[in-house]
């Protein structure tokens, strides 16, 4: 049974250094953003926690989205090709939306370690 365990947690994370290959081989556009959205937003999420200039509010908002896409309960299974990490797309959106309104824009954009422009998507655009 222990073999079997082995086998399983190899094979899983062969696959995950594969998929991680394979996207860093992805041609600039839209793909390659995809790919690096959920990893990016985990970065975010480690650089607001502990920034003090951020809200103890958009704290909690961007922590509970981190916490969502970590989870391994979705409400859409992850194995369903395309549409499988939609629910965590849509959580982190939201909690980034929100945040966006409490937190000032430049901390937003120094903690995102992506392209500035996918951030001004999700965000909209500036006030003021």
């Amino acid at each position: 049974m222990l073999r079997y365990l082995a086998i399983a947690v190899g094979a899983l994370l062969v696959s995950w250094v594969v998929l991680i290959v394979l996207a860093r081989r992805l041609p600039a556009g839209l793909a390659k953003d995809l790919a690096a959205f959920l990893p990016n937003c985990v970065t975010l999420v480690r650089r607001l926690r502990r920034d003090p200039r951020v809200p103890r509010r958009a704290k909690v908002a961007v922590v509970l989205a981190g916490l969502w896409v970590a989870s391994p309960i979705d409400l859409i299974p992850e194995f369903l090709p395309v549409i499988g990490p939609l629910d965590d797309v849509v959580v982190v959106a939201l909690a980034l939306r929100y945040a966006g309104r409490r937190v000032p824009r430049a901390v937003l954009v120094d903690a995102w370690p992506g392209d500035p422009n996918l951030l001004d998507r999700l965000l909209g655009a500036p006030a003021g």
